[in-house]
């Protein structure tokens, strides 16, 4: 499967904005999804994740009630609404897929995934 991440930008803090990752090439829903990102001088970080049926999400504590990740398999993509966006939040956003058989498997894992997106940037300014 291919990933395309775009939607990243420049915002304010206490902004907003939508990350999406289009997929092709495979059978989009026979994938857990997930996000992740990574910062400057800092390590690829779990963002949220989310199972093939979206019965199953997983957030992480930075970005819990902030932060809403979806999917719409009919149009193989893959969503990362992103509000009350901090400084902190700035970084290089990337999406990476999973075959799973289990349409409730989800993963925080960045070893689990084994397809990548590109990245896309999002800064936030203070």
């Amino acid at each position: 499967v291919q990933l395309q991440a775009f939607g990243g930008g420049l915002v304010q803090a206490g902004g907003f904005l939508r990350l999406s990752c289009a997929a092709s090439g495979r059978t989009f829903s026979s994938y857990a999804m997930g996000w992740f990102r990574q910062a400057p001088g800092k390590e690829r970080e779990f963002v949220a994740a989310i199972s093939r049926d979206s019965g199953t999400t997983y957030y992480a504590a930075s970005v819990k009630g902030r932060f809403t990740i979806s999917r719409d398999n009919a149009k193989n993509t893959v969503y990362l609404q992103m509000n009350s966006l901090k400084p902190d939040d700035t970084a290089v956003y990337y999406c990476a897929a999973v075959f799973s058989y289990n349409p409730d498997y989800s993963s925080k894992s960045r070893d689990t995934y084994n397809y990548w997106g590109q990245g896309t940037q999002v800064t936030v300014s203070s």
